[in-house]
């Protein structure tokens, strides 16, 4: 059984200490590419998500059973099935959304995010653990996504939720967020160089924060001693 120290601690770890976007810098390429709206940055996170959680959980469960020498070709098998049914979902469900997000949903088999983890925490843990560690891993690219996401549609167009229709429908139009009314627009956010230039802002924020709170740390010593 999972504790609940052991719970936030694997969440904790996803979602700051170990962040794949803003920490590692893995998986930069469906990450850029992507994220030129919340609707779509949030899509893909969401499908890299649950990817994460259910091949962390299904190598977990086969680690014992799988020689060394093939470990790495039965983790893609594995992930390669869960992605496939992750495509098939989207075109019958999301078709539109599926038409955008295009070839980054069958590229999440190759994320080096998906592997590494699996590899570095799932083929050395408990399933539970593995599935809570990969989920967590996969919000925290989630959340990076999303702000990444929500930086560049306001930029680029001055909306939140543009394409929103693609996922819920035509009556959800209506849900989109006209945040600066009038905006004629600024390309270069929701063009690839915007995206290297938001996420670089969100890069240097993170380590900002991370420097305030380790001379904090430092200054509070001496007075507690």
């Amino acid at each position: 059984m999972m504790t609940m120290n052991e719970f936030r601690g694997l969440f904790h770890n996803g979602l700051i200490k170990q962040n794949t976007g803003l920490v590692q810098l893995l998986g930069l390429c469906p990450l850029l590419a992507i994220s030129n709206n919340v609707v779509n940055a949030l899509s893909l996170g969401v499908a890299t998500a649950l990817v994460m959680a259910a091949s962390s959980g299904a190598v977990s469960s086969v680690r014992h059973f799988v020689p060394n020498e093939i470990r790495i070709p039965v983790f893609i098998l594995i992930i390669a099935a869960l992605v496939t049914v992750i495509d098939l979902a989207m075109n019958a469900f999301v078709h539109p959304l599926y038409l955008v997000l295009g070839i980054f949903i069958p590229l999440i088999t190759t994320n080096c995010i998906v592997l590494a983890r699996a590899d570095a925490f799932a083929a050395k843990n408990h399933p539970l653990h593995s599935a809570v560690d990969g989920l967590a891993m996969g919000f925290g690219l989630t959340l990076v996504l999303i702000v990444l996401g929500a930086i560049r549609e306001l930029a680029g167009k001055g909306t939140l939720f543009s394409g929103i229709e693609m996922v819920l429908g035509e009556s959800s139009k209506n849900w989109v967020l006209h945040v600066l009314p009038n905006y004629q627009g600024f390309l270069l956010a929701i063009l690839p160089p915007g995206a290297f230039i938001a996420l670089g802002l969100l890069i240097a924020a993170n380590n900002s924060y991370k420097a305030r709170n380790t001379q904090r740390a430092r200054a509070a010593v001496p007075a507690a001693t």
